[in-house]
């Protein structure tokens, strides 16, 4: 169902819409990542942050990083961004 819906995307030229319980991640300029639909915290400190994904990990790396929002549906995270990485599963 999942990859008929993305396809019906693609033909549609939908890419850029989220789909109801897809993960969004927004970087708000290098101090803050937002992330909707993430699956919990795996490692945390203040240099890296890697939360799982329903399609893998990702990866956030800076410096004096820190979750300033946290629940069910919602993360942010904020600090100096240097990078943020997505880890996909095989």
């Amino acid at each position: 169902m999942r990859q008929w819906i993305e396809r019906l995307a693609d033909s549609a030229d939908l890419q850029g819409e989220a789909f109801p319980g897809q993960s969004v991640v927004e970087l708000l300029g290098d101090r803050r990542v937002l992330i909707e639909h993430h699956g919990g915290v795996t490692e945390y400190s203040r240099e890296k942050i890697v939360l799982r994904m329903k399609f893998g990990f990702l990866c956030v790396c800076g410096g004096c990083l820190e979750l300033a929002k946290m629940d069910a549906a919602q993360l942010v995270i904020t600090g100096r961004i240097d990078g943020v990485n997505l880890i996909r599963r095989r």
